[in-house]
C-alpha cells in the first residue's frame, strides 16, 4: 500500500500562517470601514442637525414677525391657537409642522435659548461630541465654525438678522 508524499520539514504551518494574515488583514479592513460608515452617518446626523435648527430658528422669526413676541414654549409654535386668542376668528397659524427630535441625541431634549424679555429664542442640541463640520457654513451660522461641541451650534433668532427659508438636505 503506497503512502502520501510527506511534505518537508520546512513547509509545515505555511498554509496557517497565511490563513492568519488574510484574517488580520480581513480585520483592519472592516474596521476601517467601519469607521467610514460612522463618520457617514455623524456627517447625515450634521446635515439633518443644520436643517432641523433653521427650521426652529425660521418658525421662531415668523411667531415673533406676527406677534412681535418670542414663543414661550416649543409647543407655541405648532399654532393651534388663532392669532391673539380671538373666538370669532379661529383661523390657527402653524409656524412648524411638528417638533422635531434633535438627530444628534434622538429625543426631543433641545436646549432652549431663553429671550432677553422671556420666551424662547432659539435652540441648541444637547450632544457634546465635537463636530466634523467645521468651515463652509450660511452665512448666519458663521460662528458655528469656531464651535468645540454640537451644543455650541445654536440656532437663534434676533430681530433684524439675516434670515433665510430653510431647505431639505
Amino acid at each position: 500500500m503506497p503512502r502520501g508524499r510527506r511534505t518537508p520539514a520546512g513547509a509545515r504551518g505555511f498554509t496557517y500562517l497565511g490563513m492568519l494574515a488574510l484574517l488580520v488583514l480581513i480585520g483592519l479592513l472592516l474596521g476601517t470601514a467601519g469607521e467610514v460608515a460612522s463618520r457617514t452617518a455623524q456627517r447625515e446626523r450634521e446635515a439633518q442637525l443644520l436643517w432641523v435648527g433653521h427650521e426652529y430658528r425660521t418658525a421662531i422669526g415668523r411667531y415673533w414677525a406676527r406677534r412681535r413676541a418670542y414663543p414661550q414654549a416649543l409647543e407655541d409654535l405648532l399654532g393651534t391657537t388663532p392669532l391673539g386668542g380671538v373666538t370669532d376668528a379661529p383661523v390657527p397659524v402653524r409656524y412648524l409642522r411638528q417638533l422635531y427630535p434633535d438627530p444628534m441625541t434622538n429625543a426631543a431634549d433641545w436646549v432652549l435659548v431663553p429671550a432677553p424679555g422671556g420666551g424662547i429664542m432659539g435652540v441648541a442640541s444637547r450632544s457634546q461630541r465635537a463636530p466634523l463640520k467645521t468651515g463652509n457654513f450660511d452665512p448666519d451660522d458663521q460662528a458655528f465654525a469656531l464651535a468645540t461641541s454640537y451644543g455650541d451650534w445654536q440656532f437663534l433668532f434676533q430681530p433684524g438678522m439675516f434670515r433665510r427659508r430653510a431647505t431639505v438636505p
